[in-house]
């Protein structure tokens, strides 16, 4: 097969199937999660709300939350070239304001803390961008994703059926 062949089953299915149900089992856990998220996401700017959660789920590897907010992120306007730029963002930096690298930059340290915690430079350059509250809702923007991220991919949820709202 070529790259401009279409495979010969069209039909899409998970190589792993889902683990659980996990906001049916856990129904209240998942709504204090949402809850946390739509406290966060109310002192950030949505679009750089999206860009926040496509790349903390790029690098969690979340392929059901990068499939929804990717899908978000470009339903509300943002350009594919910047969402598919965010992967390489310290090599395609023209592409973002200072606000929006700041926020990526923190986005990164706060998801990989295991690489040394999140460096006063980092930090400062975000406090430099945001005001405190601001940076006190980002903080839990990113701490949210990364909760979603992390029982994603424990649960194997499968990515390919999220479509954003109107």
């Amino acid at each position: 097969m070529t790259m401009n062949e279409a495979p010969e089953n069209t039909t899409l299915l998970p190589e792993h199937p889902a683990r659980m149900d996990w906001a049916k089992l856990a129904p209240e856990a998942f709504k204090a999660l949402v809850r946390l998220d739509s406290a966060a996401g109310r002192g950030v700017d949505a679009g750089l709300l999206h860009l926040v959660k496509v790349r903390a789920s790029q690098i969690n590897r979340c392929a059901f939350c990068l499939d929804m907010h990717s899908k978000d992120a470009l339903a509300a306007g943002e350009s594919a070239e910047r969402v598919i730029q965010l992967g390489a963002w310290t090599e395609a930096r023209h592409f973002y304001t200072a606000r929006e690298v700041a926020a990526i930059e923190l986005t990164e340290a706060i998801t990989l803390v295991t690489d040394g915690f999140v460096p006063d430079e980092v930090y400062a350059r975000a406090a430099e961008q945001f005001d405190e509250t601001e940076l006190a809702h980002l903080v839990a923007a990113i701490v949210a994703i990364n909760a979603f991220n992390r029982i994603g991919i424990s649960t194997r949820m499968v990515p390919g059926h999220y479509t954003p709202s109107a």
